[in-house]
């Protein structure tokens, strides 16, 4: 259920029924040829949807912004610093707290964000310790990544706007995909990439990184469905304590 479309009155009592809530927190950042640049946001927002929808739970409007230091310098993306990031986050969890949330669910879809928001859930944890803290980012999929994907992996694990994303957005917002200009790219990655700051737009004139023309709907719905399941999973059991 989204919050924003509820009135106060109304979302206090679902606060008191269900006291959880998710936050669904993307980036604005370039994503090739065929992906638009809110992709991160509208893969968090509706997995976000999808989980909110098996546990009865309030989803908040999207965090639209994110960590994207990698492709600043690719327009029109917009960077938010992680000292930025981490203080928005923990104030957001600190509100949640006051109107009685005691599982709050930061659902991310950009890995730039991951430092800021393991921070924000470590000082939120310091602060509140009867508030769970969880953040997520499509766990448990990395067995069936490995069965589904048919196109060779980036070195170091690597992936932007490829097999995998597209398929997921094939299957979330089939709508903003334009496989008509799908490509693959390997970018030759320097010996150091892995140990020291390098801007994307210094090794990719196309920031993909890897084979989008292998995505499919399939391989994202199993992919995501397969997240779901076990964010629901754990998130159950721990609403069971939470309860009482």
């Amino acid at each position: 259920m989204e919050m924003q479309k509820l009135t106060y009155l109304e979302a206090q009592e679902h606060i008191r029924k269900t006291p959880i809530a998710i936050l669904p927190i993307g980036a604005v950042e370039a994503h090739g040829p065929h992906l638009p640049v809110g992709t991160d946001n509208y893969l968090a927002e509706r997995l976000a949807s999808k989980v909110a929808e098996r546990l009865d739970a309030l989803v908040l409007p999207t965090f639209a912004y994110g960590q994207v230091w990698s492709l600043r310098n690719v327009p029109p993306s917009i960077n938010v610093s992680n000292p930025h990031l981490i203080g928005v986050l923990t104030d957001i969890g600190k509100s949640l707290y006051k109107a009685g949330i005691r599982c709050f669910v930061i659902i991310n879809s950009h890995v730039g964000n991951m430092v800021a928001i393991q921070e924000a859930a470590r000082k939120l944890y310091d602060e509140h310790r009867d508030m769970k803290v969880f953040y997520f980012m499509y766990p448990g999929t990395a067995e069936v990544i490995e069965e589904l994907r048919e196109s060779r992996p980036m070195p170091g694990g690597y992936f932007h706007a490829c097999e995998i994303e597209t398929s997921y957005m094939l299957y979330l917002a089939p709508e903003y995909v334009q496989m008509e200009k799908a490509i693959d790219d390997y970018p030759k990655l320097p010996e150091d990439f892995q140990y020291t700051p390098t801007p994307w737009d210094q090794i990719t004139d196309t920031v993909v990184l890897g084979s989008a023309t292998f995505a499919t709907r399939e391989k994202g719905q199993k992919i995501i469905d397969t997240a779901i399941e076990t964010i629901v999973s754990i998130l159950k059991n721990t609403l069971k304590n939470v309860r009482g």
